[in-house]
């Protein structure tokens, strides 16, 4: 079971990345789990052009790391994704990443089970983890849970309290992976906005967008 985690925040020792790394030391902890921790600060990329070639093509024009990170999620299991709150909203970063990765026309996550984490100091850490888990609602995965949490700037928020709710959660994730657990709802929220939203655009735009139709069938979604 591979999980990627990505740690969305400019810091690489903050108080997201610590909570990811909580999460990484309990999945790491259980039966036959590959884990990938990738600081986002650390990779190199260009912003989005919006030259919509990859729709056509399957493939961004640009082939930096974003476009190799994409590769290696599609071949992952899950997905977490931390970052912190910015005006009620996730790093530039990390945004910046997300419009490069082929995410929600493309269906990259579908099928896999992810995990929304942010962090904050005042309101809008909510509003910031809203968005990411719309992104993988959106995309086609699984939500296993998620945690949005205010602590003081630059403190640990790893304390016992948290902790416990890491193991829960981290035991929720590896059950999902193990049994390949379907959750009704968001299925059905996700068939709703596929179907009526994402797929009847796609298919109108015709070989304007053979490369997103192309990796649907390889991903086993009915065009």
């Amino acid at each position: 079971m591979k999980v990627i985690v990505i740690n969305g925040s400019p810091k690489k020792n903050g108080a997201t990345a610590k909570l990811l790394h909580c999460i990484e030391n309990e999945l790491s902890a259980k039966d036959s789990v590959e884990i990938e921790y990738i600081d986002i600060s650390k990779l190199s990329f260009k912003p989005c052009s919006g030259c919509l070639s990859c729709y056509r093509t399957g493939k961004c024009p640009i082939d930096d790391e974003a476009e190799r990170l994409s590769e290696r999620i599609e071949g992952a299991d899950a997905l977490i994704i931390g970052s912190p709150t910015y005006a009620s909203n996730i790093s530039g970063q990390l945004k910046t990443f997300i419009d490069r990765c082929h995410f929600v026309i493309e269906q990259l996550l579908i099928r896999k089970y992810s995990v929304a984490v942010t962090t904050g100091v005042n309101y809008g850490t909510k509003d910031a983890n809203k968005i990411l888990r719309s992104l993988m609602q959106y995309s086609g995965a699984y939500i296993s849970g998620s945690i949005a949490c205010n602590v003081p700037f630059n403190s640990d928020p790893c304390d016992d309290r948290m902790k416990e709710r890491i193991r829960r959660l981290s035991d929720r994730l590896y059950e999902d992976m193990r049994r390949k657990q379907v959750h009704p709802f968001q299925r059905l929220f996700h068939s709703i906005i596929f179907s009526f939203g994402i797929k009847p655009f796609v298919l109108k735009q015709g070989a304007a967008y053979k490369g997103v139709t192309d990796k649907w069938e390889r991903y086993g979604i009915k065009i």
